[in-house]
């Protein structure tokens, strides 16, 4: 039988947790590192070893994993004398899940080849609640060997995998999918707002919303915690408008007009203004409702019937 490969997760945070969970499930040796403790904690208490550093990690593993906010934080863990590329064994593999700009993950793509460690760029399309059911679908690019060899494991987190080219194309494949989340999002706060102020019902309304043509497991999920305005954070706000700034300089660098994903920017700009900073970039629904004048708490019981 083969000996399962030895595995290194950087980040645990309300997504990596979940997906280094299930590789450990799975019977991968996985060491863990985090900057917090009590969140390394959360894996050891699983079976992970746990690491104090991002270079004990990294050297321990043949398969390195990283799941971080922002550019800065994968420079950080990914280069320089600290970090994955420098104390990599040579052949192993670092998958970085995070969503971060095509820019640097050329940067740390370069460095990787000179190091002679496969890079695979591996962004999300899910969230915190989906990654903790497994039910994510995982991007990748980057060279095609690495990613035979690590499908495997990271089948183990996911229910699907797009293999979409040898660069930076799950870069920009998250950027397109999150471009349709946004502005489907701010769509979805003005169209609810107009659906209250008209008396409709609002669990009808989302009901109805939810059978309709435009039905999609992001909307019918979104619905759920819509159902009892549960603006508990799947996503934040500031992670959301990190995102949308990584489409804007994308389309810039390519020449493409983004007036839409612009403008929502600014509107959800506003949110934080306004003091959503804490809960769900659904909270947007909240800041339409109460440019209209509607109170966006409890809703009253005519609206909840």
């Amino acid at each position: 039988m083969a000996t399962l490969p030895r595995v290194g997760w950087i980040g645990a945070g309300r997504m990596g947790v979940p997906m280094a969970g299930f590789i450990l499930k799975a019977g991968y040796p996985l060491s863990v590192f985090s900057r917090s403790a009590a969140s390394r904690q959360k894996l050891v208490a699983q079976g992970a070893r746990e690491a104090f550093s991002t270079q004990e990690c990294a050297g321990a593993a043949e398969v390195i994993f990283a799941a971080v906010a922002d550019d800065a934080a994968l420079r950080e863990v990914a280069l320089g004398p600290l970090g994955v590329l420098a104390n990599a064994r040579p052949g192993a593999i670092f998958a970085d899940t995070s969503t971060v700009s095509p820019q640097v993950s050329a940067e740390i793509d370069r460095e990787a080849a000179a190091r002679g460690v496969g890079y695979l760029r591996m962004p999300i399309s899910g969230n915190a609640a989906s990654a903790r059911s497994g039910d994510i679908t995982v991007l990748v690019s980057g060279p095609e060997a690495a990613w035979h060899s690590v499908k495997p494991i990271v089948e183990t987190f996911s229910k699907e995998q797009a293999y979409l080219g040898a660069g930076e194309q799950a870069r920009y494949m998250k950027l397109v999918i999150n471009a349709v989340v946004v502005s489907t999002a701010q769509s979805m706060a003005e169209a609810l707002t107009l659906g209250r102020k008209a008396g409709l019902e609002w669990n009808l309304m989302l009901d109805t919303i939810a059978h309709s043509t435009i039905a999609s497991p992001w909307l019918k999920a979104k619905i759920a915690l819509l159902k009892p305005r549960d603006f508990t954070p799947t996503m934040s706000p500031q992670l959301i408008l990190k995102d949308m700034d990584l489409m804007l300089a994308a389309a810039a660098a390519s020449d493409v007009a983004m007036p839409l994903t612009a403008l929502t920017r600014e509107l959800w700009q506003e949110l934080l203004a306004a003091g959503y900073e804490e809960e769900d970039y659904m909270a947007a629904v909240k800041l339409a409702e109460k440019r209209a004048g509607l109170s966006s708490g409890s809703l009253d019981e005519r609206e909840e019937k």
